[in-house]
């Protein structure tokens, strides 16, 4: 579902969101129900992580809360709060990380400590 809804960020509909009917036509075959689709959102609603927008001459739509990149830092913050000792996760994280993503991580941690 954030899948969809984070995919319309980057075309025309950014600020008018999706509505149900346009998140269950991003599905691919075979496709969920509209009730599920419905009753998804309504659940991601209550977390936060969708947004309703309600409107007098249209459908209801539905945009993320947050951007792809947001919730991605959001979980990986959640993760590390979750570990009992954070040096030995961030280590094995940092192990798995290809070098091209060690490089990333290099840049933003050097323009952090410049700043």
């Amino acid at each position: 579902m954030l899948d969809a809804l984070w995919s319309a960020e980057t075309g025309h509909s950014a600020h008018e969101g999706l509505s149900a009917r346009q998140v269950l036509d991003a599905f691919p075959e075979p496709r969920p129900a509209l009730t599920t689709v419905l009753t998804v959102l309504d659940r991601l609603g209550r977390k936060g992580q969708v947004e309703r927008q309600h409107h007098d001459d249209a459908p209801l739509t539905f945009r993320a809360t947050n951007s792809r990149e947001e919730q991605t830092a959001s979980l990986m913050s959640n993760a590390l709060a979750a570990a009992t000792d954070r040096e030995a996760a961030l280590l094995q994280f940092t192990g798995s990380l290809a070098s091209d993503d060690l490089d990333v991580l290099r840049r933003a941690l050097d323009a952090r400590a410049r700043s």
